[in-house]
Order: structure tokens, then sequence, then C-alpha cells
């Protein structure tokens, strides 16, 4: 699948043909479990904050409802049934957009849809570039991780990329070098590694124009951090345990942290305000998940109420997926609150279009 080993692959090429063989070949969800899959808790508090955001639009009829990197489907099912109880008329007025490559997958996430495909009719399209246009609002969570990253290694005499030979890193000097972002803006001590996801700052770009020029919103839950960081995050699931990321291609989910400083630069460049990233846990903290445990809990038996309550500390927990897992929302410039980041003021957007830093 990969080629002759002996000849250097770009890293980003690497993990890009890796991790399309992985997901359209393998069950994901048998090497690691998502926040949806934890506890329904999770898609019902992002269905609330959807019906909350909708409303702060204006309440468009109709609306995109998207979401990118939908595994299995429960975080949408589990926010529609949400909607369909507490918010009636932004249900009727969602139209379901789900963002997914593989055909496997999509087949597992038209089950998990079935009782809302009459109302809501789901729609599968390959790319984030190919919703329709029109108010949207977009969920994405553990989507960003696994996009392609390219990796550079300061040197004393300017930057290194790697690449892969085998099952080992080979280096040489970068020919192509993004003309901007954090390998131009970000001041690395020799010999570190810094890593850039262009798909990711593409999206954020496009979503960036987009939300700029219409009603909308855009959620990214995932780990990553929120500064001006570097460092080998590489990363390989297989088969439930941590891997050599370069080994047996395909069979192993790759994954690298988001850098959200730099995904947020992006979006304001591209014209829309950004809010956070905040802590997965003080986010869902916010939207009410210990108050929706403890409602969750209530007349169930003690076996019942500690899952619930053990699921609401693994979601929320500052040593756990609390902490390790941000949230970042991009908006268009008229939104003046969002859900879930009360205490945070928006970044306004770059007026010329181009923004120094990252």
């Amino acid at each position: 699948m990969m080629g002759d080993p002996a000849t250097p692959v770009r890293l980003d090429r690497f993990m890009a043909r890796a991790n399309a063989a992985y997901y359209g070949t393998r069950d994901p969800f048998a090497d690691f479990i998502t926040a949806p899959e934890i506890s329904q808790m999770f898609g019902e508090l992002l269905g609330a904050w959807v019906a909350v955001t909708w409303q702060g639009m204006g309440a468009p009829t109709p609306f995109v409802l998207a979401e990118a990197g939908p595994g299995r489907g429960t975080l949408m099912a589990d926010a529609l049934r949400l909607l369909a109880r507490v918010a009636p008329a932004c249900y009727a007025a969602a139209r379901v957009h789900m963002v997914e490559t593989s055909p496997r997958l999509r087949d597992v996430q038209a089950q998990a849809l079935a009782p809302h495909a009459d109302p809501v009719a789901p729609v599968w399209c390959d790319a984030v570039a190919d919703l329709p246009p029109g108010p949207m609002i977009l969920l994405a969570n553990e989507f960003l991780d696994a996009l392609p990253i390219r990796q550079f290694v300061r040197t004393a005499r300017g930057w290194d990329e790697r690449s892969v030979a085998g099952e080992v890193f080979v280096t040489a000097p970068a020919t192509d070098l993004p003309a901007d972002g954090p390998p131009a803006t970000r001041d690395v001590p020799e010999g570190e590694v810094l890593e850039i996801c262009e798909g990711a700052l593409a999206i954020a770009r496009q979503l960036g124009r987009r939300l700029a020029q219409g009603q909308g919103a855009a959620l990214f839950i995932d780990y990553g951090y929120d500064g001006p960081q570097w460092g080998d995050t590489l990363q390989a699931l297989c088969d439930g345990r941590p891997a050599w990321p370069l080994a047996r291609p395909g069979m192993a989910d790759l994954t690298a942290h988001v850098d959200f400083a730099a995904l947020g630069v992006a979006a304001r460049a591209g014209g829309c305000a950004t809010w956070g990233s905040v802590t997965q846990g003080a986010f869902l903290s916010a939207l009410g998940l210990f108050a929706r445990a403890a409602q969750l809990a209530r007349n169930q038996t003690p076996e019942v109420a500690r899952q619930v309550s053990e699921a609401a500390q693994r979601l929320a927990a500052p040593d756990r997926m609390g902490g390790l897992f941000r949230v970042m929302a991009m908006a268009s410039p008229g939104i003046t609150a969002l859900p879930g980041f009360e205490g945070c003021s928006p970044v306004a957007p770059v007026a010329s279009g181009m923004e120094k830093g990252g």
C-alpha cells in the first residue's frame, strides 16, 4: 500500500494513506472510545448547544446541521433525540449532513440515524467544503486529530522536514516550507519538532470565509494545546494499545494533537470570530453536565447511578478527558454569545484578512 519502503515518503502523505486504509477496512472503535460512546450526555449537551446557538442566529429555517468525522453516528443521534424532545422547531429546521468518506462507516451512521430518516433526511458528503450553502451549525468531535500532519525539525541552518522510509524517520532540508503559519512565526529551539496540519488550517480558513459571509457557527472538540508549543505528538493505536506509528501502516489509527492556536489564526484570517479554546471539562460543566448526570441517576439502582457519575467524571475531570481535550468555536461576527464559553470574549476576525502570530 505504501510503495517502495526504501523511497522516503513525506509524513503527511504517509499518514493520509495509512489512515485511509485504516478507516476503510477496520473498526476504529475496537481500538479507542470517543466521548459520545462513553455517555449519551455528551451528544445531548451538544444538541442543547445547537438549539441555543440556532436561536442566537435568529432561528433560520432551514439550516444545515453538519457533523465532520461522525464515527458511528452516536453523537448526532443523541443530539437529534434531544432536539426532537426539547427544541422541536430547531429539529424540524435541521437539514442533517454527515461529512464522512468511509462507505462502511456511512452504513453504520445511517443505522444510527434511522429513527430520524424521515424528518431530517440525512445526507452524506466527502468534505467540509462540500456542505451546501446557507446558515449552518457544524459539530466536529475528534475529527482534526486524524488529519495528516507535516513535521519540521529546527536546525542551525533553518528547517528540515521528516519523511518516512520503511519504519524509520529520515530528514532532509525542507524545500516547500509554508510561507505563513507556525513554521514561519514560532521561535522553536534547535533540534525540536514543529508540527503543522495543513488540512486543518485549510478547513479553518474555508469556514472563516463562509461564516464571515452568513449565519453560522462551528464547534471543534479534540485533544490538543492552545499556545506556541512544539514537540512530536504523532501517536498510533493498534488493537487498543499504543504502537510505533510507522509500523504496519493501515493497521493502526494515526493521530496528532491539534494546534488550536494556529487553528484560530487561520479561521480569523478567513473572516470569522473565534471563541476559546477552553478545556472540555469547563465547556461541558458550563452546559450542565453534572446537573444532567444527577437527573439521569435519579431513581436508578446504585450501580447505574455510579456508572452515570463515572461517565461524567471521565468526560470532565481535569486529569482525564476534561483536561486533555479542548473546545473551540468559530462563528459569524454578528453572533454575540455562545453557550459553554461564558466568561470568554470572542477574538475578532482580522479585517485585512492577514494575521500575524500563531
